[in-house]
């Protein structure tokens, strides 16, 4: 059996000290591989669809789009993308939105060179890896209600997107090619699932919550 290839990786943060930092770390794992550096959430988008990566390391805070909202965006685009945050706050409520937002796991940039690797390794498996300082946030976490619109499928997104235009059903029809009562069902679904009384609030509550990203 032949060495399996390396766990492509890029890396996410808006500060080039700490992306050079990462580069060399990486070099020093023969079973990690760098195949791309961001500086922005939307540079990163762009870089997951040119390299389809294995891992993402994500910093949190960042001009633009920020953490939370290109883990969200990512997930969404890539859900076979794995994304780790490397950040330097750990601050409850960051930690929250990063771990609800679909990052796997959770560490601080004064985390060793070898555990960073193993969060990497453990990351591409599908495993958490998450800093002992953020536990009482994790703790937090899983005791909060989901999210609301954390049932949505997909095609309702899709759907509740052009809502969001300002869509008539036949014109949602048309767009995503399936019927108008296809397109009622759905609605019927997004207005029970977000406890909207119309399309009106369901697309306040959409924009309100980000739920179309």
């Amino acid at each position: 059996m032949g060495t399996p290839p390396p766990i492509r990786v890029i890396i996410v943060d808006d500060h080039a000290m700490t992306r050079i930092g990462l580069r060399f770390f990486l070099t020093a794992y023969e079973d990690l591989e760098l195949v791309g550096e961001a500086g922005t959430g939307e540079e990163a988008l762009a870089l997951c669809c040119q390299t389809r990566p294995d891992v993402v390391l994500m910093d949190m805070v960042m001009p633009g789009m920020d953490g939370a909202q290109t883990i969200r965006r990512i997930r969404r685009d890539h859900p076979q993308i794995r994304i780790l945050v490397l950040t330097s706050f750990e601050q409850d409520d960051m930690v929250q939105q990063a771990l609800q937002a679909g990052a796997i796991g959770y560490l601080l940039k004064n985390v060793s060179a070898q555990t960073l690797a193993e969060a990497i390794r453990a990351a591409h498996t599908g495993r958490s890896t998450l800093a002992e300082e953020i536990a009482g946030a994790v703790v937090a976490l899983a005791h909060q209600p989901p999210n609301l619109g954390h049932d949505l499928t997909q095609r309702e997104r899709e759907v509740l997107a052009l809502l969001v235009e300002g869509l008539p059903n036949a014109q949602i029809a048309e767009r995503l090619a399936i019927s108008q009562a296809t397109v009622k069902y759905h609605v019927r679904s997004i207005l029970s699932k977000l406890g909207a009384a119309s399309r009106t609030e369901a697309v306040s509550l959409a924009w309100q919550y980000d739920l179309t990203a």
